[in-house]
């Protein structure tokens, strides 16, 4: 079941913009949660990874391997739990994207993070918005990585190509936003955040 969401175009947003919108604002006060979200969560984090292509501004996302026992064949942002070492949860964005897909923290320029997302698998989700910029290179790992995409920003925080899906879990029905471009699905606590991220920038009315 699906309902779609419909509204204006958005207009095209540059890497300046975004810093800028950081500058003066941060998302981290407010908490976002999937309707079925418990409350017990254990914390982890996600880098968003905006990558600053000449002909517009992408995220960068991953699909995860099929036989993962958490969320198998997602679309996801690189990221996971927090663990002892992590001083923060932006370390905890870097060092998981790091190993996920190969990319240095060097060259992830920090913007600011989102409110955290509750999630309904029993987690506490902090997404932390970083300015990628080209060349750099990409070595997913084949463990948990089954491919590194990228998806128009623009495409992805207009309301028109977002939709609301409904799915009966456990007796219980459960609504979550949904974004498909092209072949690929994002749905769940990926596009949630990406709906913060709209929502953030001013680009939900």
């Amino acid at each position: 079941m699906a309902d779609i969401e419909s509204s204006p175009s958005v207009r095209p947003l540059s890497a300046a913009c975004l810093r800028q919108r950081f500058s003066v604002a941060t998302g981290d006060g407010a908490v976002v949660r999937d309707d079925g979200a418990p409350a017990n969560l254990r914390p982890a984090a996600v880098l968003v990874p905006v990558v600053d292509r000449p002909e517009g501004l992408t995220v960068l996302l991953t699909q995860r391997t099929d036989h993962l026992h958490h969320h198998p064949g997602q679309i996801s942002f690189p990221g996971g739990r927090v663990e002892a070492r992590d001083a923060n949860p932006t370390m905890t964005a870097l060092r998981e994207t790091h190993e996920e897909i190969g990319l240095a923290p060097a060259l992830v320029e920090l913007l600011g993070q989102l409110p955290d997302y509750h999630t309904g698998t029993g987690f506490r989700v902090t997404p932390i918005v970083g300015l990628v910029r080209p060349p750099f290179e990409i070595t997913p790992d084949s463990f948990e990585v089954a491919e590194v995409f990228e998806v128009p920003l623009a495409f992805l925080i207009d309301p028109a190509n977002r939709r609301r899906e409904r799915i009966m879990i456990e007796g219980r029905l459960r609504t979550y936003y949904a974004m498909p471009w092209q072949h690929y699905h994002i749905w769940g606590a990926t596009a949630g955040m990406l709906v913060s991220l709209a929502r953030f920038l001013g680009e939900d009315a």
